[in-house]
């Protein structure tokens, strides 16, 4: 029989990973709530439209990278490769328009993309997403980003500054993707294949190319907030003195376009130092036609998704210590047949009383026991033999102090759950 690997581009979280993904967890679970987003789940594959009206045509997501497959209904399925659009879909099917304005919502989840794997990136990897669906003021903007850096900072990233810009809406971004085609026109023979299919499909794309011979063009390339409407630049105005307020570092970075075509407006990065090449740590922003683009009334939104995965690796990397899951206070030692009859009875005893209990199992020595209970991290040892059942007594060892005492077995249970 052939040994089986994990398949290429995921990650198996093994026990002693959990601290930091329940740690991480936590503090974004922590801030939103504090925020007044509310929880919500969505499927992890949707029908196939949804992605390619939503994301875009000719993006790199819907071309090369969504898991789609008919399935036996012969209904067009695809694994969610981003959360924005299930979100948005569930806000609209479920009349979600119907409750206070706007809506804050975020969750947690895989989602799934075939790229190349490299580090803090996986082909299936998990999303803590968060959106305000309801609303287009720009504080809506400030609330998802300032989200975004709290939870980074918090978790021991450093010198963190914002990379912003804007998109422009469907009033003012079809002049700047005219004047940015007739800019690249003249250099179409000079620019990657894949910049010559964007400017067909997916023009603002180009700013975002890593081939180093598009690097002079991009650099030369017309920048869009030159082209913004009055609404446009009012709504980004107003977001950067809101940056201001708070002394929240910014850079405006003109190539910044994200690598979806819903965006409008407001688009975002955080950076941060001392974490390789890559200092982009998370990016979202403002969806405002989103909602129409996949058959709903008008919606606008704002949000980001942060992959915990690469949180974890450069957490790891920066040495962050984070606390330790807490382990059964108690390990159940036992010695003799009667004497593991009672250590059954009073291990879910303790379960039942709120108290975490360890069992040994098997029939070993009491040295062999009392090592598990040191490797398992165990405070209180409960040894029980034959003796110790005529007499209707316990001894307990506490494991940090070495002291050992005899409880009576009626009131070991209320003993142990003042103490563990």
């Amino acid at each position: 029989m052939p040994q089986f690997q994990r398949p290429t581009g995921t990650l198996d979280i093994l026990p002693e990973d959990q601290p930091y993904w329940y740690h991480v967890r936590t503090r974004a679970r922590h801030l939103a709530e504090l925020s007044g987003f509310e929880r919500i789940d969505v499927p992890m594959f949707e029908a196939t439209e949804l992605f390619a009206r939503g994301v875009g045509e000719g993006t790199d997501i819907v071309d090369k990278e969504m898991y789609s497959f008919q399935d036996k209904g012969c209904h067009d399925i695809t694994l969610r490769p981003e959360f924005t659009a299930g979100v948005l879909r569930a806000y609209i099917e479920n009349g979600m328009r119907v409750l206070p304005q706007p809506v804050k919502l975020y969750t947690f989840g895989p989602i799934f993309r075939y790229e190349r794997p490299q580090a803090g990136r996986y082909r299936q990897h998990t999303q803590f997403d968060v959106e305000i669906l309801g609303d287009q003021d720009p504080a809506a903007d400030l609330e998802v980003m300032v989200l975004a850096w709290d939870l980074y900072a918090g978790l021991g990233f450093r010198d963190l500054a914002f990379q912003l810009n804007s998109t422009g809406c469907p009033r003012c971004k079809p002049g700047y993707i005219a004047v940015l085609k007739d800019y690249y026109a003249r250099h179409l023979d000079q620019i990657c294949e894949d910049c010559v299919r964007r400017m067909e499909r997916s023009p603002l794309r180009v700013l975002d190319c890593k081939e180093d011979r598009c690097q002079p063009f991009i650099e030369a390339a017309p920048h869009i907030i030159d082209y913004l409407c009055e609404e446009c630049a009012e709504h980004f105005a107003t977001l950067r003195g809101y940056l201001d307020l708070l002394d929240r570092a910014y850079t405006i970075n003109h190539r910044l376009v994200r690598g979806l075509d819903y965006y409008t407006k407001t688009v975002f990065e955080v950076w941060a130092t001392g974490i390789g090449a890559q200092a982009a740590v998370v990016g979202g922003g403002r969806y405002d036609g989103l909602a129409e683009a996949i058959g709903g009334p008008p919606t606008p939104g704002v949000g980001f998704g942060s992959g915990i995965e690469r949180i974890v690796l450069v957490m790891k990397q920066l040495g962050v210590e984070v606390p330790p899951l807490p382990a059964p206070p108690v390990f159940v030692a036992h010695l003799g047949a009667k004497a593991g009859q009672e250590a059954v009875r009073l291990t879910n005893a303790l379960r039942a009383a709120g108290v975490g209990a360890w069992l040994a199992f098997g029939q070993r020595g009491l040295k062999s026991q009392l090592r598990e209970a040191g490797k398992r991290g165990a405070r209180y040892v409960v040894i029980m033999g034959e003796d110790e059942l005529a007499a209707g007594r316990a001894a307990v060892r506490d494991m940090k102090s070495g002291e050992q005492v005899d409880v009576a077995l009626a009131e070991l249970v209320d003993w142990l759950k003042v103490r563990a």
